[in-house]
């Protein structure tokens, strides 16, 4: 179930060692052989169709319980890959990557078609694998497209094993693309602070898109998600600054008995963070209005985690 060495213990590991070391202590022995023998197969040249299948069988062998990585296993993951955090993936996601890792790719052209075929007939949960090794492939910045089209999905878990806690947007998408992953996320329910980059890569055009949203969403009488103004306040203006100050007034003047409570709490102190991000004079002043919210920002106690 388990195997002799500790990668984790060593000063050399990579993506695979981690992933070898999840997947074999949560399988048994006939399917850990089983990879083995694929996994050496396909990076040894075989035919393609010995990929393909073995792609898909993936879950008969391993089953599709969450690998449940270790503190110390997640810090090793964010040295062997920057940002990468694979808190929630699952042993046959992290088995097929294995398989993908294998492929040799000193062929380029070979290699992208073989991807290409591979991405273009996968079902649901192999897409998913597909889209959270992007960060771990060689070559990554040739995937920036299919990334883009993981983005443009239909289906949310497609799009959250692009968006959320995955380091290749942050790195890898132009701003247009990144901005539209933002935007989607607020759309379909996705939570902003599961984006890795997300405050690195605000920007002023995403902000005026963000706002936007914001007075639709008010126009059809809808509640706006308190993590949208997280992407906002650097980037404030008079007018913006309107909007922060009418959050913060309809938050604190009214009683809520319908269970809002909560949501009206949070959308105050995401638009008090959002006024302590702008460096305007107005927005200084905004703050100035609500001392216990300003004292507690300046002091380190509300913070935009406090914003989930």
């Amino acid at each position: 179930m388990s195997v002799a060495t500790s990668y984790i213990e060593t000063q050399n590991i990579n993506a695979q060692d981690l992933l070898y070391q999840w997947v074999s202590r949560q399988i048994n022995t006939q399917a850990l052989n089983w990879l083995n023998q694929k996994r050496q197969q396909i990076s040894e040249g075989a035919a393609p169709f010995i990929f393909f299948t073995a792609f898909s069988a993936v879950p008969r062998y391993t089953g599709k319980q969450d690998i449940q990585p270790t503190l110390k296993e997640l810090e090793s993951a964010s040295n062997v890959c920057n940002n990468w955090y694979p808190v929630e993936w699952t042993i046959d996601q992290a088995a097929r990557t294995l398989l993908v890792l294998s492929l040799p790719s000193d062929d380029a052209d070979k290699y992208l078609q073989t991807l290409d075929r591979v991405f273009a007939a996968a079902d649901v949960r192999e897409l998913v694998a597909l889209y959270q090794a992007l960060p771990l492939l060689p070559n990554a910045e040739k995937f920036r497209n299919r990334a883009a089209e993981g983005i443009r999905s239909n289906m949310t878990a497609v799009f959250n094993a692009v968006a959320l806690n995955n380091p290749y947007p942050a790195k890898y998408l132009d701003k247009l693309a990144w901005n539209q992953m933002v935007l989607k996320a607020l759309f379909v329910g996705s939570p902003l602070h599961l984006i890795q980059g997300i405050d690195e890569r605000a920007n002023p055009e995403l902000a005026r898109m963000l706002v936007d949203y914001a007075h639709e969403r008010w126009a059809a009488g809808r509640d706006v998600s308190p993590e949208l103004w997280r992407c906002v306040g650097k980037f404030a203006n008079d007018e913006i600054l309107a909007d922060l100050e009418r959050v913060l007034t309809e938050s604190q003047a009214k009683t809520y008995s319908n269970g809002k409570g909560q949501q009206k709490l949070l959308e105050r102190t995401a638009a008090a963070l959002a006024c302590a991000d702008c460096t305007l004079p107005q927005a200084q002043n905004i703050l100035a209005r609500y001392p216990e919210l300003q004292n507690d920002i300046q002091a380190g106690r509300l913070t935009w985690n406090n914003v989930k």
